[in-house]
């Protein structure tokens, strides 16, 4: 089995934060894949929930050793809004996955207090090797914190991150107020 990626660097920067905001609720990763992220909320205390289509990929998130982190298979695509209650969650992390019809579902999740998290691809990375080339999964210029219309803007980043390989993303942590 290989090693899990590592965790993103803008989740990261901003861990300590989103695992405060998640004291006495969950913390949920969005589209989490492999849960690189899910795992680093976990081992820092945050009771964590992956969400994502693959059962594989969540049944070895399950059984990864460390601190556990609940996992729940939903095709995000498919519906409006994850099977979790609204304004049940201390923070979202949604990275490298973008559903425009998915982001009001996901501020609702929010618990006043609460924090979202979201890094995605923007329009020029479609013109990279790799990555997405479909404009539906790519962000226009400085389109992500409209997305969050009901959330206040925390912290707001595009451009060119990551090395070797470089990616075009746009970087988000927005605040539910209440």
């Amino acid at each position: 089995m290989p090693a899990a990626p590592e965790p993103s660097p803008f989740l990261l920067r901003h861990l300590g934060a989103l695992v405060a905001a998640a004291r006495g609720r969950s913390a949920a990763d969005v589209a989490c894949g492999r849960g690189r992220n899910a795992r680093a909320l976990a081992a820092r205390g945050a009771r964590a929930v992956g969400l994502d289509r693959d059962a594989g990929a969540l049944r070895e998130l399950a059984g990864a050793p460390g601190p556990p982190v609940d996992v729940v298979r939903c095709d995000l695509e498919a519906g409006l809004a994850p099977p979790l209650r609204a304004a049940s969650l201390g923070a979202v992390v949604v990275t490298l996955f973008l559903h425009r019809p998915l982001c009001p579902a996901l501020a609702a999740l929010l618990a006043p207090g609460g924090l979202l998290l979201y890094e995605t691809f923007t329009r020029p990375q479609g013109k990279l090797p790799y990555g997405p080339e479909d404009p539906a999964f790519l962000l226009r210029e400085s389109e992500l914190p409209g997305l969050f219309p009901t959330l206040r803007v925390v912290a707001f980043e595009e451009g060119v991150f990551g090395t070797p390989r470089p990616c075009h993303l746009a970087r988000l942590l927005a605040r539910r107020e209440g």
